[in-house]
């Protein structure tokens, strides 16, 4: 009887170890391809980096994901460039891809998950915790959501700890010729929202052309860019050019502040970092009496 006894639980044990074994060889073999660099950005704190072979061009951080083949850019990604890389799994942040591109994936039967891209803090949170149970990672996910949290909280403290010194203006920056600035439900003002800073643009939505009239008018006490888009107008030296920029506090008083795009944008796990760095860079600490 014990010898039974024992052949059972040793079968049940090399049943077991081998599920184990199968699950972790189809996990190592999984070849992701990612469209969002917010969906990268969480993947990769997963701890699953290695299993993407393939991504975008917002797909900026980490670092490493830029060596990687490039699918292209929004409404460039074809459904011929992502089948050529032969992925097993999809992860797309909605409305990045057109629906067509979508429709072939599906047709050729590879798997496709879509999440929302994130565009506040709250949001942020409800993704990473979306992704991980995707990929049944509940207590990595747990931690990101915590150190997120921790991020957050030191932003608050921040904030308490300090006073609002004048608004913002987010620009746009493809080039002297293609410039925009941002309005009420960008990413832009919903960052300056959480980093307690004042918004300048509050009688238009999304992006509009930056005029000189426009600039002038509104007058920011600063003025943020992606540093791509600095770059793109020859850097500090290159605002110069813009007509009625010379006219603005944020100039004159070189309140020019350049980050990376998908940092200030993307609503990542580094979401309270970039939110902390847009706080510490246009409000003014409170004296102590």
């Amino acid at each position: 009887m014990k010898r039974l006894v024992f052949l059972f639980f040793l079968i049940l044990s090399a049943s077991c170890g081998t599920s184990e074994e199968a699950k972790s060889k189809a996990s190592q073999e999984r070849r992701i391809i990612t469209a969002g660099g917010t969906i990268s950005e969480i993947v990769a704190a997963l701890g699953l980096q290695d299993q993407i072979t393939a991504t975008d061009r917002t797909s900026t951080f980490p670092a490493e994901l830029q060596e990687l083949p490039s699918i292209g850019y929004r409404n460039q990604i074809k459904a011929e460039g992502i089948l050529s890389l032969n992925p097993s799994l999809v992860l797309i942040e909605e409305g990045y891809l057109n629906q067509e591109v979508i429709d072939q994936l599906q047709s050729a039967k590879i798997e496709i998950q879509q999440f929302q891209k994130p565009s506040s803090a709250e949001e942020t949170l409800v993704m990473i915790e979306a992704v991980s149970n995707f990929f049944d990672l509940k207590e990595k996910g747990d931690s990101i959501i915590s150190s997120v949290k921790k991020d957050l909280q030191k932003l608050e403290e921040y904030k308490q700890a300090s006073t609002n010194s004048g608004t913002a203006l987010f620009v746009m920056a493809r080039g002297p010729e293609s410039l925009f600035m941002a309005g009420k439900g960008s990413f832009a003002t919903a960052m300056f929202d959480l980093a307690g800073v004042n918004s300048v643009a509050a009688d238009f939505e999304n992006f509009v052309p930056l005029t000189p009239e426009a600039l002038i008018a509104m007058n920011p006490d600063h003025i943020v860019l992606f540093e791509s888009g600095l770059e793109s107008l020859g850097g500090k030296a290159g605002l110069n050019k813009i007509a009625g920029m010379t006219e603005t506090i944020a100039f004159q008083k070189d309140q020019i502040l350049a980050l990376d795009g998908l940092y200030i944008s993307g609503f990542g796990p580094r979401v309270g970092n970039a939110a902390l760095d847009l706080a510490k860079a246009m409000r003014t600490p409170k004296t102590t009496p």
